[in-house]
This record gives structure tokens, sequence and C-alpha cells, in this order.
């Protein structure tokens, strides 16, 4: 039910930017060439993870259609769509610009063909929309708890949420303090000398293929000029295609998201040496969570 996005799992989709293991030796470059080549973080380990949110996710619709049956809602389906009145089609209520890395894309045959935005009519996310019919307004009551119907407390979805959440000691910890602590060290690793070195040496070279300069990768993709449709996607332009496609070669060829990588990687370990009875916390409440998903058959 991801057109319906419940606050907790706001944390918890974006566990980790590549499948990579972590290089051996603390202070080893990595070479990034393509999104999956970014090794995991050492904080990507207090994040739910690509995996268990599925199987989380998984746990949560059969929690929720089993307690609609329950209710007499026989044909609930696994995976609803919003219902009609909603005025929504389900695939997504994120219009935000979002990025495969971060430090910007890294798709180059994307980029030649979109710029920094995506295929009309295509999800940002490269995900399809929910499979199951559009539910009635009196199924969406009743999943969320928004009548006086003899559904339980915050409806199906609630009450699924509550069981597989049981056992986890601080909920709000579990969730935030991961995210919390990484936007902290990211402006930390933003005036890294090294970092800010290489961010310069790829500003150089966007410009010497013969485009604007930006202070950073961030700054190109997220540039005014290149408009905003309705939908959030851009509209494509000459110069926006050209400035994306300089912008993933620069990257690669100076292979700036690898020097990323190593600066926050160390910028991570030591905040976790420091906190380490914060982030194992964390991670027990992970445990916890994971267990209670796969106990779902």
């Amino acid at each position: 039910m991801w057109w319906q996005v419940a606050p907790l799992l706001l944390t918890v989709v974006v566990a980790g930017c590549g499948s990579g293991s972590s290089p051996s030796g603390g202070g080893k470059v990595p070479e990034v060439k393509e999104a999956d080549d970014l090794p995991m973080l050492p904080i990507d380990r207090y994040k739910l993870g690509k995996r268990a949110t599925k199987e989380f996710d998984t746990a949560r619709d059969r929690l929720a259609q089993r307690c609609m049956v329950g209710l007499g809602f026989a044909d609930f389906p696994l995976d609803p769509k919003p219902p009609k009145s909603s005025g929504s089609s389900g695939s997504s209520l994120l219009t935000l610009r979002l990025s495969e890395t971060p430090l910007g894309p890294l798709d180059l045959d994307r980029a030649k063909r979109w710029g920094y935005g995506w295929a009309p009519k295509a999800s940002p996310l490269g995900g399809a929309g929910p499979k199951g019919r559009a539910m009635t307004d009196k199924e969406y009551a009743a999943l969320y708890g928004l009548s006086s119907s003899r559904a339980p407390k915050g409806g199906c979805a609630g009450q699924g949420d509550r069981q597989l959440l049981k056992g986890v000691e601080d909920t709000t910890h579990m969730w935030a303090y991961p995210s919390r602590r990484e936007e902290r060290l990211e402006k930390a690793v933003a005036k890294e000398p090294r970092l800010r070195k290489a961010v310069a040496t790829w500003s150089d070279c966007v410009v010497d293929k013969g485009f604007k300069r930006y202070g950073n990768p961030e700054a190109a993709r997220k540039d005014k000029g290149w408009g905003t449709s309705r939908d959030g996607n851009t509209t494509h332009t000459e110069r926006e295609v050209g400035t994306a496609v300089a912008d993933i070669e620069c990257k690669r060829k100076h292979n700036t998201l690898g020097v990323w990588w190593s600066v926050m990687a160390k910028r991570q370990r030591a905040d976790i040496d420091r906190n380490k009875a914060a982030y194992e916390a964390v991670r027990r409440d992970l445990d916890t969570l994971r267990a209670n998903a796969r106990s779902i058959p």
C-alpha cells in the first residue's frame, strides 16, 4: 500500500545506495561508475535494508488484508489502490525529484534521453503502483480507522503495525536515529577538504565541457532552469540533457562518488564508535522487527 505511506516508513525505504560490500581497509577509495558500485556505508547496518523492507511491507499488507476479511470485506485485495473518490491513481504521491546517489544521477543512458528527469508517464522511482483494485470509501475508513465501525484502533493498518512493532523498545529511535546522525554527518562531510577538492575538480570538468559552473552536483540537478512539470518531472531541454550528461561523465572520470564514500565512511565509523549504545539499541529493535515480519505466514 505504498500510495498511503505511513510516517514510520519514510525513514525505512532508503537503506543504502548500492549493493556492494565495504572495501577492505579504512582509507580505500572505491571506484564508482554506477550507483550499484557504491558500497554499503557503516550506518546502513542500522537501517532496515531493502530485503527486510520488502518483507516488512508484505507482512504489513497480509495482516491488514486478514483483518479486513475478518471485518466482512471478503474480497479485500492484498495491494489495493486508493478509493476513486481520492482522485489518486496510487502510483505515487511523491513529486520530489529523487536522486539515485547522494551526489545525483550516474545513469548515463537515462541522462542522454531525459536529463535529470525520467521518461514521461514513468515513475521517478522506477516502480509500479498497487496491483489490486481500488478500495471503496467504506473499506478505506475501516483500513485506517476513520469511522465508528467495529474496526480496531487505528484501523486494520494500525493493528497490523502494532503486531509488527511488538517488542520494539523505542520505535521513534529505531526509525529516526540513524537518519538524523547521517544528516548531521553529511553537513560535516561537505566541509571536508578532500571532498571539497574532489567537487571542485568535478565543477571544473563540467565547465570544460561547455556548461555552467555549479558548486556541487546537487546544485546542477536542482537547477530551476530545468523547469518542473505537474508530476515533478523536468522539461528535458537540450541544455538540461547536456548538463546532466556532463555531470555524470565528470563524476565517473574523477571518481567523485568514490571520494565522497571514503570521506563519509570514515566519519560514520567514528560516529558509531562514539555512540555505540545508541546504535546498538537501534540494531536490537530492528532485529525484533525483522523477526516479527518473518513470522507472518
